[in-house]
């Protein structure tokens, strides 16, 4: 079993950084990490990747992202078949995402159930793949988004039922708006089967969000977007979201869904809680043009999409390379936002034991950033993928 080690860069993994690191890939697993020329010393069986060779000076090597939310990408939606689902990954595998959660919005109970057990089919063939995240449909109609209102319903617990059992325990995450009828119950049944259970399209204000996620809530989707506002009379979602050290919150770092400031502000105000996603849909890595987003025709612009003939916003074209761009250039400090690519999202929807981390024992998924933070290579499961 060979393994390969990659030397002469600037590691950052979990929070922390290292200027002249090594890392060995064996077996799909972080063998070793180590400082300075003592990578040598295992050199012998090993290919040896210089990563200054690759990525210049400047490289900087980190784990692979975590996407925990995103609907598709390349043209291509996760709502399509295998062949759909597999153009999208690749597209975002490209930028770094190793690991992902499929997201799906609101459609009908036939339609996410059987797009629920093909995501859950393809997490045995696709290592990348971590399972699904069903955005909907228990939904506030009033802060529905880009979602069908004809798809938002009632999360009766045997729609809960019918949904965990097409996942055969491969939901990762589910976002529901927690003041409406039969949610209490749904938050239960859904983190009783290991489902992060998000906050999300909502109209709950601070108290209601913390009774979610007292109840077992544990993730807030896209802080700003789809919910009350951040009021300094009113804090809403987000204050009881920042307040709670449980909770881990999801921004989408484009520069249109939230602004820079307050993405610095929103890192400053919840460190190691932030997550950042991409919400892209189709077309991510793709352009401007029409696209689809469930059953809802979906009008790309200069880089933003937009529910056709309205303002909405409609997922983004995001990926998560750019997202860690805007992060750094809001004044976030390089080590908090990769962390928020990494570790963080894998702690939310937990898989940080084996994922988001570049540590001994973690799955051997790695990016080669050059000083621009632009990805130069990409590994999963210690096997190279650009």
């Amino acid at each position: 079993m060979s393994a390969t080690i990659i030397h002469s860069a600037r590691l950052v993994s979990d929070g922390a950084e290292t200027r002249d690191a090594w890392v060995e890939m064996q077996g799909g697993t972080v063998a070793a990490v180590g400082e300075g020329a003592t990578w040598r010393a295992r050199a012998a069986a090993a290919t040896v990747i210089d990563a200054r060779e690759l990525a210049g000076r400047g490289a900087v090597l980190v784990p692979g992202f975590v996407d925990i939310h995103g609907h598709g990408g390349g043209g291509y939606s996760f709502e399509g078949g295998e062949s759909d689902i597999r153009a999208a990954r690749a597209l975002h595998l490209a930028h770094g995402t190793t690991r992902a959660v499929l997201s799906l919005v609101s459609g009908s109970l036939e339609h996410l159930t059987a797009q629920v057990a093909r995501i859950a089919a393809m997490t045995q063939t696709d290592a990348g793949i971590l399972g699904s995240h069903l955005e909907g449909p228990f939904l506030d109609p009033g802060h529905r988004g880009a979602h069908d209102p004809a798809a938002l319903r009632t999360a009766t617990p045997d729609a809960v039922a019918t949904l965990l059992a097409a996942g055969s325990g491969t939901i990762r995450q589910v976002t529901l708006a927690p003041e409406l009828l039969g949610a209490s119950g749904a938050i239960l049944a859904f983190r009783e089967a290991g489902v992060a259970v998000a906050v999300g399209h909502t109209d709950a204000d601070l108290e209601a969000t913390r009774e979610a996620f007292e109840a077992g809530a544990s993730i807030l989707t896209h802080a700003f977007n789809a919910m009350p506002p951040l009021h300094h009379r009113t804090p809403g979602p987000v204050g009881a979201a920042t307040a709670d050290p449980r909770v881990t919150l999801e921004v989408i770092a484009d520069g249109v869904h939230v602004h820079p400031e307050l993405i610095r502000i929103l890192f400053a105000a919840a460190p190691g809680r932030i997550a950042l996603i991409t919400d892209a849909m189709a077309a991510a890595g793709v352009g401007d043009g029409r696209y689809g987003l469930g059953e809802l025709d979906v009008e790309v612009v200069d880089g933003v999409a937009r529910v056709a003939g309205t303002s909405t916003i409609a997922g983004s074209t995001l990926t998560q390379d750019a997202a860690l761009r805007v992060a750094v250039k809001a004044g976030v400090d390089l080590p908090s936002a990769l962390d928020a690519l990494t570790r963080a999202p894998a702690a939310a929807i937990g898989v940080a034991d084996r994922h988001g981390s570049l540590r001994t024992g973690h799955a051997a998924d790695a990016v080669l950033l050059n000083a621009g933070l632009d990805p130069c290579a990409v590994w999963l499961d210690g096997h190279r993928m650009r």
